[in-house]
Formats: structure tokens, C-alpha cells, sequence
């Protein structure tokens, strides 16, 4: 335990640069298919995973945070989850095929059928590294988690952009979107030293499943309250509408998803294995925060600020109208920085339950905001889903850390150095791009505005508000070698 900082800053800054060129990879992908596909291409996909991906939280029924949470846990509790997540994935692609005649009818769209099928063989492929996956976060190898995350994310970009060049249109993104979890698989049978043995009928795994459950409803509820508007819009508005707001709302969050999927599971792992000492938990967490605060605003209000050049440049020109959308979603993007790493802290502690009551009453806020803008179009949903989640931002926070060791004083200070900074630093760009606006190339205007802004940003958050050491003692702890703790005990 005495060198858990150490482990825990080298997985998030493997992770971190894993993640960095995962964004690379995704950028570059989405530039590239978007010029081979149509916007239809993308709705037309996008209206099976808005529904299937409510199946895809189901994958692996929340197992995988109940082995990483669990203080030990045996080998054949480990197999008999293994068993299970291989049960739930094959129920998952049976449901698929079964709800593909559903799809077909309350879209109008017969092409339908045979994309909901081919991507729920996912789910199969998924399920057999569930635990490989988790027993790797539990070592904290988040190394060699990132290699594998890199590896299998590749391989799919391959798959997706050698079908679009070959003429397969939609069926690009179906290849993508089964390419990942196979290949990940793979990988992780391929890089892990675990093998699963036979189900174990002497082992309880019931207290594990509880835990899982509860976090997966968790999931589950708070999916259909992020998602349920690109069903409406499909539904109401068509491929073509939910085409453009799929892929502005893809690029607005792909950077804070980015950071989410670096830090989150290294987060999760370290404060689980602190849930007995909670001044060492506190510090950890708010260490965390700040970092992952100091990364996500200044992004986020970039793309405010940058978002007819940046959908141009990535995007093509045939994207324009996903420009208005892209920048109404901003403000959805900072609100989720602020309130996502809440969930590890409640989950960690083993507040799971408090989760879920969060997500019961956030989940018909926002469903009722998606309805009050759908008859403005997408504009209007992606405006009124921001309204909705600037307005609940401090009562969620309030409640996550009432009767917790981290007081609001707590996190007035860890938020209001980097917000404040983005602020100075957004303010600055934007007097400064006003006079150069329309006298640029796209290119030259946003390397310079983007420049201008992480400039002032360091300046203010480094020397103004005094963070330098902070920073500096953070990467420190790079230098020693962390020993790995056991998988299973």
C-alpha cells in the first residue's frame, strides 16, 4: 500500500498517453470516414446503438467493479464471474436479434435488421474479457491495459476505413463496432496470465453479483437519460438530423471520454484500495479532481470557442450545420467534468445505492429538457439538455458528498483554481481571435487562437493561482518502481 501513489501515476499517465493517441486515432478515423460516408450512413447506425448501447451496460453486469472494489476475492470466485459475464453476453446477443423486428418497425427502416444482429455478436466477444480486463486494473498494470486499448482500437479503425474504401457504406461503422471487442479480447487473453477454471458451485459470489447489479441499474439509468434524445431525434427527425448530432455530440465529448477512460479506472482502483483510510482517500481524490478538471475545462470551452473551425477541419464542409449543435453542447461537457468523478468516489466507499438515487432523479430531468426542445430540432435538444444539467450541477455535486469526508470547502477550492484560470484564459483568446477572425486560414486560426488560450491558461493556473508545486509533486512520483499487489488473494 505504501507505494500505491506511485502505481496509481504511472497507470494514469500510461493510460493518459494511451488515451492521447486513442484521441489521435479517433479524430483521424472520424475526419477520414466522414469524407467516405454520408451523414445518413451514421444515423442510420447511430439509430441501433442509441438502443443497443442500453444492452451494452449490461455486458458485464457491473462484475468487473465488484472484483475490483472486493478488498480479496479467490480464484474461483473470479471463474464463476467469468461464467456468468460469458451467460449475460450470450443473453445480450439473443436480445439483439430478437429486437431487431422492433427496430425495423418503429424506424421505417428495414435495412435495420441485419445491423442489429451483426452488432450484437459484440457483446459475446466482450463478455470473455470482463474479468481478464479487471483483474489487470486490480494489479493496477493500467500499462498494459492502455497497450491493449491502443492495439484493439486500431485494428477496428483499420476494419471500419478498409470497408468505407471498399464501397460497404454503412456497414463500415458495423465493422467497427464489432472489431473492438474481439480484437480487445483477444488481447487480453493474449497479454493476461489468467485462466478461468470450471464454475465453482461451493463459492458465493452473491454479495459480488449485489454490488454489480446495483451499479449496473446505475449505469443503466443514467445511459437512457444521456441517450433517449438520439431516439427521439432519429424517430421524429430522421437519419439525416440524428447523423449530425451524433457526430457533433461524438466530437465535443470524445476529449473529456478521452480523460474519463484514462483516469476513471485508475481512480476507481486506488480509492477502493484506500476505503479504510479516509485521509488518505480525501487527499487522493482531491488531487485527482484538480488533475482531471485542469485537463477537461480548458478543452471544453475550446471547442466553444473554435467550433466552426474545428467541424470544418475535422468534420468537412458538407458538416456545417452540426457547428451550432457542437457549441450548445459544451456546456453538457464541462457540467459532466465537474459531477462524473463523483460516481468513483460513491462507488469506491461502497455508496453505490446513493448513485442510483442520483441517477433516478437526474435521469427525468433531462428526459423532460429533451422533450421541451425536440420540436426545435436538434439545435433545441442539444440547448435544452445543457440548461438542464447547468441547473442541477450543484445539487448533484451537494448530494454526493453529504455525510463524506470531502467537505464543500473542499471542493470550492479544488474547482475554482482551474475554473477560474479557463475563464481568464477564454476571455483572452476570444479578444484575441477578433482581430484576426476572418484573415486566416481555418488551420493558422486555430493553432494560434488554441495557442493563445493554453498560454494564458498555464500562466493563471501555474503561477497566478500558485499550482506549480502541485503539478511538480505529482510527477514525481514517477521516478520510483512501484511492486505490483496480487490479483487474487
Amino acid at each position: 500500500m505504501k507505494d500505491l501513489k506511485e502505481r496509481a501515476l504511472r497507470g494514469g499517465v500510461a493510460k493518459l498517453c494511451a488515451q492521447a493517441a486513442n484521441f489521435i486515432l479517433r479524430i483521424g478515423s472520424l475526419m477520414v470516414l466522414a469524407r467516405l460516408l454520408e451523414p445518413k450512413d451514421f444515423g442510420l447506425v447511430g439509430m441501433v446503438t442509441a438502443v443497443t448501447g442500453v444492452f451494452s451496460l449490461f455486458k458485464d453486469a457491473g462484475l468487473s467493479m465488484a472484483t475490483v472494489q472486493r478488498t480479496t476475492i479467490s480464484h474461483e470466485e473470479v471463474s464463476n464471474l467469468f461464467w456468468l459475464n460469458m451467460a449475460v453476453g450470450a443473453l445480450l446477443g439473443c436480445l439483439s436479434i430478437a429486437i431487431a423486428p422492433i427496430l425495423v418497425s418503429f424506424y421505417q427502416e428495414p435495412r435495420l435488421f441485419f445491423v442489429t444482429a451483426a452488432v450484437g455478436t459484440g457483446f459475446l466477444f466482450n463478455a470473455a474479457g470482463v474479468q481478464h480486463s479487471a483483474l489487470l486494473q486490480r494489479e493496477m498494470r493500467f500499462v498494459t491495459l492502455a497497450v491493449i486499448e491502443t492495439i484493439a482500437l486500431s485494428i477496428s479503425i483499420g476494419v471500419g476505413i478498409g470497408m468505407a474504401l471498399s464501397g460497404f457504406g454503412y456497414w463500415a461503422l458495423v465493422g467497427m463496432a464489432v472489431a473492438l471487442p474481439a480484437a480487445s479480447t483477444v488481447c487480453l487473453w493474449a497479454l493476461g496470465t489468467w485462466v478461468p477454471g470450471m464454475p465453482h458451485g461451493g463459492t458465493t459470489i452473491r454479495t459480488m453479483v449485489r454490488f454489480g447489479g446495483m451499479a449496473t441499474l446505475n449505469s443503466l439509468v443514467v445511459y437512457v437519460a444521456y441517450n433517449i434524445e438520439k431516439v427521439l431525434l432519429g424517430r421524429f427527425w430522421g437519419a439525416e438530423a440524428l447523423g449530425i448530432y451524433g457526430r457533433a455530440y461524438q466530437l465535443v465529448s470524445i476529449p473529456a471520454e478521452n480523460l474519463n477512460s484514462a483516469t476513471g479506472g485508475v481512480i476507481f482502483a486506488a480509492l477502493s484500495r484506500l476505503q479504510n483510510e479516509p485521509s488518505r482517500l480525501k487527499s487522493y481524490f482531491l488531487k485527482s479532481y484538480a488533475l482531471v478538471l485542469s485537463l477537461t475545462l480548458p478543452v471544453s470551452v475550446a471547442c466553444a470557442l473554435f467550433a466552426d473551425d474545428i467541424i470544418l477541419l475535422v468534420l468537412g464542409p458538407k458538416w456545417g450545420d452540426a457547428v451550432p449543435i457542437f457549441r450548445l453542447l459544451t456546456p453538457t461537457i464541462l457540467i459532466l467534468a465537474l459531477i462524473n468523478p463523483m460516481y468513483w468516489l460513491l462507488v469506491s466507499i461502497g455508496l453505490v445505492g446513493r448513485s442510483l438515487r442520483l441517477a433516478l432523479v437526474i435521469a427525468p430531468l433531462v428526459i423532460t429538457a429533451y422533450l421541451l426542445g425536440l420540436p426545435y430540432g436538434p439545435s433545441g435538444v442539444a440547448f435544452a439538455y445543457s440548461a438542464a444539467l447547468t441547473l442541477w450541477v450543484v445539487p448533484h455535486i451537494a448530494w454526493c458528498i453529504h455525510g463524506t469526508i470531502i467537505s464543500p470547502r473542499d471542493l470550492l477550492q479544488t474547482v475554482g483554481r482551474p475554473l477560474l484560470s479557463t475563464m481568464v484564459a477564454a476571455g483572452s483568446a476570444y479578444i484575441a481571435t477578433l482581430s484576426y477572425a476572418q484573415s486566416l486560414a481555418p488551420m493558422i486560426r486555430l493553432l494560434l487562437g488554441g495557442g493563445i488560450l493554453i498560454g494564458v491558461y498555464l500562466w493563471m493556473l501555474l503561477y497566478v493561482m500558485r499550482q506549480k508545486e502541485f503539478y511538480v509533486e505529482l510527477f514525481r512520483g514517477l521516478r520510483s518502481q512501484p511492486s505490483l499487489p496480487r490479483a487474487i488473494s
